[in-house]
């Protein structure tokens, strides 16, 4: 019978995904940051010294946008850009200690979030939600393509 059917995975996570989104611009917004300009500050802390390139793919924005992004985040002290030690000819992105305050001013506040999110769940029920969303992902980055059948 048509529209008695669950809705697909993929419409679920992305749902989860807007969800989350929203629930952090609300949280930033009082500080004037999006969530996904959170996401950037949250990837250069895991990994320092990203090309912009680099932080746009992990960070889930166009290269356009986090043009535009790093601008806006440097022009507030958060970030900084500066030639690779390694390479003077490549110009990488990391963390002020003004970015390293606000995210630690937050963490509390974020992992809240996660542990609302995840509320009503075992410890074991998250351990394979969080395995099960690791494998989802390497799934589709690691060139799965699906077919006609």
């Amino acid at each position: 019978m048509p529209g008695s059917a669950s809705p697909l995975l993929l419409y679920l996570v992305k749902q989860v995904e807007l969800a989350i989104r929203a629930r952090l611009d609300d949280l930033f917004r009082p500080v004037g940051l999006t969530a996904l300009q959170y996401t950037a500050l949250t990837v250069l802390e895991r990994h320092d010294n990203m090309s912009s390139a680099q932080l746009a793919r992990n960070s889930f924005v166009t290269a356009q946008s986090m043009a535009d992004m790093i601008a806006t985040l440097e022009v507030r002290g958060l970030i900084e850009r500066h030639r690779d030690s390694a390479d003077r000819r490549r110009l990488v992105v990391s963390l002020t200690a003004d970015g390293r305050a606000l995210l630690d001013r937050y963490r509390d506040a974020v992992q809240a979030l996660e542990q609302g999110m995840i509320a009503g769940l075992s410890d074991a029920e998250v351990v394979g939600f969080r395995a099960a969303l690791n494998i989802c992902h390497g799934n589709l980055s690691g060139g799965y393509r699906p077919g006609p059948r």
